[in-house]
């Protein structure tokens, strides 16, 4: 029996490395929902391609043109955040891909979990903003939560059940980012092509920012102390250029399980979408005797700061991290949009962050208002910059 999928985010780059998945093993899946952000067009070509049940798109200027590129397909069209929403919770779906970009992707993937459904999570601004009330959500709703990102996935595969009391750390890699090797003097003029140059991963720009401020081992720390249900001193970063290490874990015993692979997000991705099965890839294997070696190094805090303010938003928990991301969130869109030098980004996340009133045990309405009130904040730290 084919495993009913609904894609929340299709046009992105997770969303269309998925439909790939998809395509591949169409006895395996079915596609019955999409969803995008703003690209009608997009959006429609991929539905007229699978023939999903529904599909929805969040702005709701763009839902007349979807609805006319759809017309007489037999596809149901919705529009605005409850039309994504109302796909995520649409009837009949076994998995729901989570890969909106950001803290949009809260209210949809909720509507999913309460719903009792499989999430693939390749969103991790859900964890990090509401951690805590999406793991108390998939408990009450017997929701499983799978991550896609190739970090958090490689630990999952390595836990793999295990009793949290073996563990003694939980080691994230990451590749260094585009910048490893460029001088911070440097950063300040940066261009936004050379910020979304990475060396080892094809990602969408937002994620590219923030593997070249590191901010996301800081937002991957705080998503892997939810996920895992592990405290935040127990979790570490590790730079491993060869990106072919994706994470490890450590045992009380001194054993080390590492999980190693090609640099491919379709690996990740088919993964979560056929859990707890497993189906070939048609990728070419890892082939370490060309790898010929591995290195790792401790990641420089001073020079990429966000992964110290990640750390410290994690160990304080509470609407820290949503004020995180929310800030964060505005700066990388005002770099990618060129009105903001990418110095900026991690000068303006430190300012918000110092001012906000911590809220020690939010309700999901102080968590929107963290969300709302850093993203305010963060603009008024820079009205009249302009990028150099």
């Amino acid at each position: 029996m084919r495993k009913r999928v609904v894609i929340l985010g299709s046009t992105g780059s997770i969303g269309q490395n998925a439909l790939k998945v998809a395509a591949e093993h169409p006895t395996a899946f079915e596609v019955v929902g999409l969803t995008a952000g703003t690209s009608a067009e997009a959006l429609a070509a991929q539905a007229l391609a699978v023939r999903p049940r529904r599909v929805a798109i969040a702005d709701a200027a763009q839902a007349g043109a979807l609805a006319r590129r759809l017309a007489g397909s037999g596809i149901v069209v919705e529009a605005g955040p409850e039309g994504v929403a109302a796909v995520a919770a649409m009837e009949g779906a076994d998995v729901v891909l989570v890969a909106i970009t950001g803290a949009a992707a809260l209210a949809p993937a909720l509507a999913a979990i309460r719903l009792g459904r499989t999430m693939a999570l390749a969103n991790k601004e859900t964890m990090v903003i509401a951690g805590r009330l999406m793991q108390a959500e998939a408990a009450e709703h017997g929701a499983a939560l799978v991550p896609v990102d190739s970090e958090h996935c490689a630990i999952f595969q390595c836990l793999d059940g295990k009793p949290r009391a073996h563990v003694r750390r939980l080691l994230l890699t990451g590749s260094g980012g585009p910048l490893k090797e460029i001088p911070a003097e440097r950063f300040d003029s940066l261009s936004r092509e050379e910020v979304l140059n990475h060396p080892r991963w094809r990602m969408g720009p937002k994620i590219s920012v923030d593997s070249a401020t590191m901010m996301n081992k800081g937002l991957e720390v705080i998503e892997a102390r939810w996920l895992f249900d592990i405290p935040v001193r127990q979790i570490e970063v590790l730079i491993h250029p060869e990106a072919v290490i994706h994470s490890m874990v450590e045992f009380v015993d001194g054993s080390v399980l590492a999980h190693l692979g090609v640099t491919d997000m379709r690996i990740p991705i088919q993964y979560a979408l056929t859990y707890p099965d497993r189906l070939p890839t048609g990728l070419p294997p890892l082939d370490l005797a060309a790898v010929g070696r591995l290195t790792f190094e401790p990641p420089n805090r001073v020079k990429f700061p966000c992964l110290s303010f990640g750390y410290a938003a994690a160990e304080q928990g509470g609407t820290a991290p949503a004020v995180l991301n929310a800030a964060n969130e505005v700066c990388v869109q005002a770099f990618l949009d060129g009105r903001i030098p990418f110095t900026k980004i991690a000068a303006t996340i430190d300012a918000v962050l110092s001012r906000h009133r911590l809220v020690a045990e939010p309700a999901l309405d102080d968590v929107v208002a963290a969300d709302r009130w850093a993203r305010d904040e963060a603009v008024r730290c820079w009205p009249h910059e302009v990028a150099r």
